[in-house]
């Protein structure tokens, strides 16, 4: 009889063992000689003139009171500079393909209005133009990006566009803009081709593109400038596979610097669901989509390895975030929303994905900086705060221009309503001082998750960690309580000889950095 008991307490044993050996993931990290750096332009954004992104956001005017520098908010500047934002994307977005850069140039008074046909049918007074915005770059430290008009511009003015911004000797357009004074080019060097040329921007296929891409590509030239233009063909729209590969197939490699995939996490594009009143469901639809941006990257990737296997051409994600319905009581064509812990796991596993595919991916745009969409800043008159999101893409910034280190392991699953997702979310550096940083994320709204990783040959022995956490997954900061979300010291973790354990509660996002 004792035999059979001890037999049942040994199965027992290590029937828990065995369980509890499942439930702690094993992340394996590896030293790559041949791994890609992080590009920092991963880390980029997009204000497009929406909403209350450029005026009312960005640019206030040199009369406000608000501080400001040439009619830019200070606070601003300041908030995205500790960002470390690396470009910045403008004029858009659908609104590139009805701007006309020459009506935002000169002296303010004497600018033209513009309606703003797709964004609520404002009326605006082209103030914020190109010296505003490129000077605002030179400001943040920035690379600017501009997106060019292909639906109702002209190659001629594309071109000119280009020689007013990059040419530093003497011609109509150089004399042009140093008659509006500024002597020294900006030497912008991301220049899009258009934007959604498949929907807002012109409703083309992607044969047609083509032939315009190659068109406005062949006459926009910088001889001048080290290294020339960066041109970004207007990609796909989430999984339209085909119009990636008609553009590798059809347009020359010489020509082409990047291609774009643009995909929002979206429930439906019916039914958005609202920014802070949503339930599990909504959180678990809202990171279903955003988590599909790993099939999109593998996928988009495989077909430009087809026509480019040294991957000269970069995958540029210039869109991506989320979109809820705008809040109660604010213009419907503003897209402004809030930003909740939902939208910093969605952001922390959306860039794990782009860091773990770096050697593609080279350039992503959040949408939008200021007031629109996922943020990182909001603002309300004098006030300004920021966001979740913002906190997250702080964190993360240790990775920019830092040497991927390959991550494997075998995610537990977070289960809802007999649906499951990928639970854990990983990414992992070394940057050019020796620091290693571990960038993780527990997608479960539920449960808490166990981590090892074995950092023997990491070449670091002392870690330190950062989470950014809250009690609801509905928590956001306010105008009232602009610190309620904000990264703390993390402590949940142990090195025992070597050996990483962490313990990571239910929908946080926490860097870990080893020195």
């Amino acid at each position: 009889m004792k035999k059979v008991q001890l037999l049942l307490f040994i199965i027992a044993f290590c029937s828990q063992a065995s369980f509890a050996q499942k439930e702690t993931t094993v992340l394996t990290i590896k030293n790559a000689a041949d791994a890609p750096t992080i590009n920092k332009n991963i880390y980029g954004h997009f204000a497009e003139h929406l909403g209350r992104c450029i005026y009312g956001g960005f640019f206030v005017g040199d009369t406000s009171k608000i501080p400001n520098t040439a009619g830019v908010r200070n606070d601003i500047i300041k908030a995205l500079k500790e960002l470390k934002i690396p470009n910045l994307r403008w004029p858009g977005g659908c609104f590139a393909d009805t701007y006309h850069w020459k009506d935002g140039i000169g002296p303010k008074e004497q600018r033209p209005t513009i309606v703003n046909q797709w964004w609520g049918g404002v009326t605006e007074d082209n103030s914020f133009g190109t010296h505003d915005f490129l000077n605002m770059c030179e400001l943040l430290g920035a690379e600017p990006y501009l997106s060019g008009n292909v639906g109702s511009g002209t190659v001629q003015e594309l071109a000119d566009w280009v020689q007013y911004t990059n040419f530093g000797g003497k011609s109509p357009m150089s004399d042009l803009r140093k008659k509006n004074g500024r002597t020294e080019p900006w030497k912008v060097k991301f220049w899009g081709i258009g934007n959604e040329a498949w929907g807002c921007g012109g409703n083309m296929t992607a044969d047609y593109y083509v032939g315009e891409y190659r068109k406005y590509a062949t006459f926009m030239s910088d001889w001048q400038n080290t290294g020339g233009l960066t041109r970004i063909a207007s990609g796909s729209n989430s999984a339209d596979y085909n119009w990636t590969e008609t553009l590798m197939k059809d347009i020359p490699l010489n020509m082409l610097g990047g291609v774009g995939v643009h995909h929002y996490a979206v429930i439906d594009w019916n039914k958005k669901g609202d920014g802070t009143d949503f339930s599990e469901d909504g959180y678990f639809n809202t990171m279903k989509s955003a988590l599909k941006m790993e099939e999109l990257v593998t996928k988009h990737s495989a077909i430009m390895d087809k026509y480019d296997p040294e991957k000269k051409v970069a995958m540029i994600v210039d869109e991506w975030g989320a979109w809820y319905e705008v809040e109660k009581g604010t213009n419907p064509g503003f897209l402004y929303q809030q930003n909740t812990m939902r939208d910093a796991v969605l952001a922390g596993a959306t860039l794990n994905i782009f860091n773990n595919h770096a050697e593609r991916v080279r350039m992503a745009n959040l949408a939008q900086c200021v007031n629109v969409l996922q943020a990182v800043i909001l603002t309300d008159k004098a006030k300004m705060i920021t966001t979740p999101t913002y906190s997250v893409m702080k964190m993360y910034s240790v990775h920019q221009d830092a040497k991927l280190l390959p991550v494997s392991f075998q995610t537990p699953l977070y289960t809802f309503n007999g649906e499951t997702l990928p639970a854990i979310s990983a990414s992992a550096s070394k940057d050019k001082s020796g620091a290693v940083h571990i960038s993780m994320v527990n997608v479960d709204a539920k449960k808490t998750n166990k981590i090892e990783i074995d950092v023997k040959d990491l070449g670091v022995k002392n870690f330190t960690g950062t989470i950014l956490t809250s009690p609801k997954l509905q928590d956001y900061n306010s105008f009232e309580n602009p610190n309620k979300i904000i990264p703390t010291v993390f402590k949940g973790f142990e090195n025992k000889k070597g050996k990483l354990e962490i313990t990571i509660p239910p929908f946080s996002v926490v860097v870990l950095e080893g020195i």
